[in-house]
């Protein structure tokens, strides 16, 4: 319906396994929070989404792209 929507798998993901987390993002999650902390929970280290992304065949969208998609609206 709104194929430009980000939808955010966000608060919990670090107890999440890798299978569940890969469910998510192949029935159409696309957004995640990286750094320290969520308000209300701890995210996985960086690198850790990295060896996932690098596992299931996806890619982390840069600034740069995110802006460039966004300019092109």
């Amino acid at each position: 319906m709104m194929p430009s929507s980000y939808v955010r798998l966000s608060a919990g993901r670090s107890e999440m396994s890798d299978e569940m987390q890969t469910m998510y993002f192949f029935a159409r999650a696309n957004s995640i929070f990286v750094g320290e902390t969520l308000p209300t929970a701890g995210n996985p280290e960086e690198d850790t989404d990295a060896i996932l992304f690098t596992k299931i065949g996806i890619s982390a969208e840069t600034a740069a792209e995110h802006s460039c998609a966004k300019a092109a609206e």
